[in-house]
């Protein structure tokens, strides 16, 4: 069950490849996906080739609880994938947990994927399969691919790149958002979609490489980041090494990463686009309190994204900084909640307030964005029953309007706050004295990386990419911007719309 009071966006996944013939490569698997684990809570799998076969491992549950020494050992290989889901449209389950695995004729590989296509319906119905055949988006591109292979004559596989052929194939078909990792036999393969919606990087180790979402799996593998793999880039690695190959249209090809990695989903220690995600998120305070000032005597950010732009509000606007909400560490994103009273006490879960940093206290208080606005409501009315003076709220991402088919989780548009109230009725539904955000355009400045190339279509309405269903009354939506009638708009995904998390 989903926690009713858990109002911070909610992403994908995290995925992870290696090819290290001689490392422990299921060990390396599960370090790296244990850095990963804020990425997906809700499943996760690694699969393994020995040169011969492939062996795929894969439960409900956190990493270390569905792996443990003794299934670890059972994993001999030299090369494989690993993946940890968090469901955005699709359901939790064991089926559609990853890696996915499938034998095409004489052929095998898996696939862990992190993004939401778009055109799941169409791609479905092209190749004649029925709702109910698949799990998930990521469960029809292993499907596209397995047809592909076993479409392919006998002479055409001898080589041994029958994986990569398939892929340039189906690759160019799929829309949407989709960053990659696939194994068979003697290879691991990373692909990132023309669009770059999610992350993917690539990395050294002594003796092997890594592909994995953030910078900190490679870190704890002790694998030096070489780059991040481009928008539109496959990498095919092996034996002989590393090859870069480009299997979609040069036009297809438009750099638009996902903002809110540096806002909200990607770990403080990642680097993305070359930058620091702290020190984008330090610098999103420092813009908060340049934009929006107030006369406060404490500023205190909400655990955990929210902290580093609070020290950045603090240090732009001479503000002490302070401690004033403990996380209880051991909390997860779900527990059961059967009724409306404890529902309310979801927040007590989670945080605790520290009554001497806010009795009699006029605070900042900033957090990294209001999407239903269910956990800031409950926030505030803790913290004055705590005995503050004035709650100001300041939130380093803009209001959060519109919803997202790349993959991340926060629902269709009549749960959206901001999609219908005003800021000055945000903060009296909240219950805070003041509430400010930052603008897209401080947003992009703090992340360092202007001109790089990000989608803000959740912020925006703009989608680069056709998305599967057009809102009541809008505008057919085209690749491009979507043009929304700005009256009451629902856009969720459709059927097909299934995530791989």
């Amino acid at each position: 069950m989903a926690d009713p009071m858990d109002d911070s966006p909610r992403e994908a996944c995290g995925v992870v490849g290696i090819y290290a013939p001689h490392d422990p490569v299921a060990h390396l698997n599960y370090l790296a996906l244990y850095a990963l684990q804020h990425r997906g809570q809700e499943s996760a799998g690694i699969a393994v080739s020995d040169g011969e076969n492939i062996t795929v491992v894969k439960d409900m549950g956190l990493v270390a609880t569905v792996f443990d020494d003794r299934t670890l050992a059972t994993l001999e290989g030299c090369l494989g994938i690993g993946h940890t889901r968090y469901s955005t449209a699709g359901s939790s389950t064991w089926r559609n947990a990853q890696p996915v695995f499938r034998s095409a004729g004489d052929h095998q590989f898996v696939l862990g994927h992190n993004g939401n296509l778009t055109n799941t319906a169409q791609l479905a119905e092209e190749t004649s399969i029925l709702p109910g055949m698949i799990g998930s988006d990521s469960d029809l591109i292993a499907e596209l691919l397995a047809i592909e292979i076993g479409q392919m004559p006998p002479s055409s596989r001898a080589d041994g790149k029958v994986l990569e052929e398939a892929l340039k194939k189906v690759l160019p078909r799929l829309e949407g958002a989709f960053s990659l990792v696939l194994a068979d036999e003697k290879r691991v393969i990373g692909v990132r979609d023309p669009n770059g919606f999610r992350p993917l990087c690539l990395g050294r180790l002594d003796r092997g490489w890594v592909l994995a979402s953030e910078t900190p799996a490679l870190d704890i593998v002790g694998a030096h980041l070489l780059r991040e793999l481009a928008p539109g880039e496959m990498v095919v690695i092996n034996g002989e090494g590393v090859k870069s190959v480009s299997p979609f249209p040069e036009e297809r090809v438009d750099p638009r990463l996902c903002l809110f990695e540096f806002v909200y989903f990607s770990r403080p220690d990642s680097v993305i686009y070359g930058q620091s995600v702290h020190h984008a998120r330090v610098r999103m305070g420092e813009l908060l309190a340049e934009q929006s000032p107030v006369e406060a005597d404490l500023v205190m950010g909400v655990p955990e994204s929210g902290l580093p732009a609070a020290e950045g509000f603090s240090r732009a606007s001479g503000i002490p900084y302070g401690q004033g909400l403990v996380k209880n560490r051991y909390i997860g994103r779900t527990f059961i909640a059967p009724s409306q009273q404890m529902r309310s006490m979801g927040v007590r879960m989670k945080l605790n307030p520290l009554r001497d940093s806010i009795e009699g206290n006029r605070l900042v208080v900033v957090d990294d964005s209001i999407v239903r606005g269910t956990t800031t409501r409950a926030l505030v009315a803790m913290l004055r029953e705590a005995g503050a003076a004035e709650v100001h709220l300041r939130i380093s991402s803009p209001p959060y309007r519109w919803p997202c088919f790349f993959g991340m989780d926060t629902g269709d548009r009549t749960e959206l706050l901001a999609a219908h109230l005003s800021v000055a009725e945000m903060c009296d539904y909240v219950g805070a004295d003041t509430l400010a955000f930052i603008d897209l355009e401080g947003l992009t400045q703090a992340t360092g990386a202007v001109g790089a190339g990000f989608c803000n279509a959740c912020l925006t309405g703009d989608y680069p990419v056709a998305v599967p269903v057009a809102p009541p009354g809008s505008i057919s939506l085209g690749r491009g911007a979507a043009q929304f009638a700005d009256a009451e708009v629902e856009a969720s995904p459709s059927l097909w719309a299934t995530g791989n998390g």
